[in-house]
C-alpha cells in the first residue's frame, strides 16, 4: 500500500506509494481468521541471509554501527526511551540486499494487462470470495463505521500480501537504518525510522514481530510506519494496533485509510465505459475532470447501458491508450491512488473488488500486440520530445504526467491521436530524420 513506495506493490506497488500503504479503523467485533488465512508475521530473515558479506560489505557495516550509534543518541535526546531504542538497535543489522533493491532500475516494463492478469486472476478472485467470507463480520463492521466497501478492503489485502500469505520477512527497523545510512532518499528513510521506534515505544509491536517488505511496509496491508502512526485502528480491543496478526486491526486500519484519503460513501470507484466515435483524447487525463451527466451528454456511455456514476468530478482514463479499455473513474478511485499513486495498482483494486462482488472484468481487449518501451527506450523518447521542443522534463525512463503530456503535444502536432501512449513506433517517428 502506501509507497513511498520503493512500492510498496503493489509496491506497489508498490510507491508508490511503491511503496506507501496505509491503515484503517474500525469497531469490529474481536474476530481472528480461521486457520486458512494466515495472520501471523512471516518468520524473521534467516541468519544466512542476514549475515554480513565478507570483505567488501566491511566499511558499510562499520559505518553503518557508527551511524546507528549517532542516530541512537539523537533519538535518546529527542526523547525515546531506552527500552523501546535496545529493542530496535541492540541487535539492528545492516542488509546490504536492501541497498541493491533501492538502487535497481529494471529495464523492462511489465504491461498493464499482464499486471492485470496476475492481479486479478481467477485463482486470486476466488481465494479473496473465501477470505472475504471469513472476515465478514470485521470487513462489514469496518464499511460501516467508514463507508468503505468491503470488498475494496479485501482486494487491497489481496494485492498487497496475497491476503496475508506474503507480506515479507525482513526487519523494518533494519531495513530502514539501512536505507537512512546508505539510501538515495535518506531524510525519508530516517523520518520513517523515527515513526517506526514510535511505533515500538507505543507497545503496538515489538521489533521482532515488525516485519515487511524491503522498504519499510508492513504488515498485511504494508503500511509505512508514518502511516501506521496516521491510519492504524485497535479494533479489537486489545490495546494494541496489529496490521500482522489481528484482521479486524488491518481490515479497520484500511478501510480508515481510504476514508482519510476522500472515499465518499456509496459511490462506485469507476466503471468501464465505451467512447463516442468522435471522441477528443486528448482529454482522456486526470486532470480533466467533470460530471459524470456531462460525459454522458457527449457521447460517453457504460458498457451495459446502465446510466453512468453520479461523479461530480469524473475523468476518463485509457491507461492502455485509444487502442485499449476506457474507464470512468471518480473520488474513491483517487482515493486508492493516496494508497499507492500508479493506475496500474488502482485498476487492480477496483477490478479485484468488482469480481469479488460477482461483477464482470474488463470486456473490452487489450492491446497486446504493442510491445512496452523500455526504460532506456523512454529516456530516448524524452530526449527525442525535449529536442523537438516537447518538453516532458529531465529524462528518467518514467512515464509520468510530464512525458505523457509531451507526447500529447506531439501526436495533436503529427495529426495523431493525442492519447499520450508512447508506443515503439512513435519513438521510431520522433527519431527519424
Amino acid at each position: 500500500m502506501q509507497r513511498t513506495h520503493a512500492s510498496s506493490p503493489g509496491l506497489a506497488r508498490r510507491t508508490a506509494c511503491v511503496l506507501a500503504i496505509a491503515a484503517l479503523a474500525g469497531c469490529a467485533t474481536p474476530q481472528q481468521p480461521p486457520p486458512a488465512a494466515p495472520a501471523q508475521p512471516s518468520p524473521p530473515p534467516s541468519a544466512a541471509a542476514r549475515a554480513p558479506q565478507p570483505a567488501a560489505q566491511a566499511g558499510s557495516e562499520q559505518g553503518f554501527a557508527r551511524w546507528v550509534a549517532d542516530f541512537r543518541a539523537e533519538m535518546r535526546a529527542a526523547g525515546v526511551g531506552e527500552a523501546a531504542l535496545r529493542d530496535a538497535f541492540d541487535n539492528v543489522q545492516y542488509l546490504p540486499r536492501v541497498i541493491e533493491l533501492d538502487r535497481a532500475q529494471p529495464e523492462f516494463v511489465r504491461p498493464i494487462w499482464e499486471y492485470l492478469d496476475t492481479a486479478v486472476s481467477a485463482q486470486r478472485v476466488a481465494t479473496g470470495q473465501d477470505r472475504l467470507a471469513q472476515v465478514r463480520s470485521a470487513a462489514d463492521a469496518a464499511s460501516e463505521r467508514y463507508g468503505v466497501p468491503a470488498s475494496i478492503i479485501v482486494a487491497i489485502w489481496g494485492i498487497e500480501s496475497n491476503y496475508g500469505g506474503n507480506y515479507g520477512s525482513t526487519p523494518a527497523i533494519d531495513a530502514l537504518a539501512t536505507l537512512a545510512y546508505e539510501g538515495r532518499r535518506r531524510d525519508w528513510a530516517r523520518g520513517e525510522l523515527r515513526a517506526a521506534l514510535r511505533i515500538i515505544e507505543n507497545g503496538d509491536i515489538d521489533h521482532a514481530r515488525m516485519v515487511g517488505s524491503w522498504a519499510g511496509a508492513m504488515g498485511q496491508t504494508q503500511f509505512l510506519p508514518s502511516n501506521f502512526l496516521r491510519y492504524a485502528v485497535d479494533a479489537d480491543g486489545d490495546g494494541r494496533r496489529d496490521i500482522w496478526g489481528s484482521m479486524p486491526d488491518v481490515i479497520a486500519s484500511t478501510a480508515n485509510f481510504l476514508a482519510s484519503s476522500g472515499w465518499q460513501r456509496g459511490q462506485p470507484w469507476g466503471v468501464e465505459v465505451q467512447l463516442p466515435p468522435n471522441f477528443d483524447y486528448a482529454r482522456a487525463d486526470r486532470a480533466v475532470r467533470q460530471a459524470g451527466s456531462q460525459w454522458a451528454a457527449e457521447g460517453v456511455r457504460s458498457m451495459d447501458g446502465r446510466p453512468l456514476p453520479e461523479f461530480a468530478d469524473g475523468a476518463i482514463l485509457l491507461p492502455a491508450g485509444a487502442r485499449g479499455p476506457a474507464f470512468l473513474v471518480g473520488p474513491n478511485y483517487r482515493a486508492i491512488l493516496r494508497y499507492n499513486n500508479s493506475d496500474s495498482y488502482a485498476l487492480a483494486v477496483g477490478l479485484l473488488a468488482q469480481r469479488l462482488e460477482g461483477g464482470p472484468g474488463v470486456q473490452a481487449p487489450w492491446p497486446r500486440e504493442l510491445t512496452p518501451l523500455t526504460r532506456s527506450q523512454v529516456i530516448e523518447l524524452q530526449n527525442a520530445l525535449n529536442q523537438q521542443g516537447f518538453g516532458s522534463g529531465e529524462p528518467d525512463g518514467l512515464l509520468g504526467p510530464a512525458t505523457r503530456a509531451a507526447v500529447r503535444r506531439y501526436q495533436a502536432s503529427a495529426g495523431l491521436v493525442a492519447d499520450g501512449f508512447p508506443t515503439l513506433e512513435l519513438l521510431r517517428r520522433l527519431q527519424a530524420p
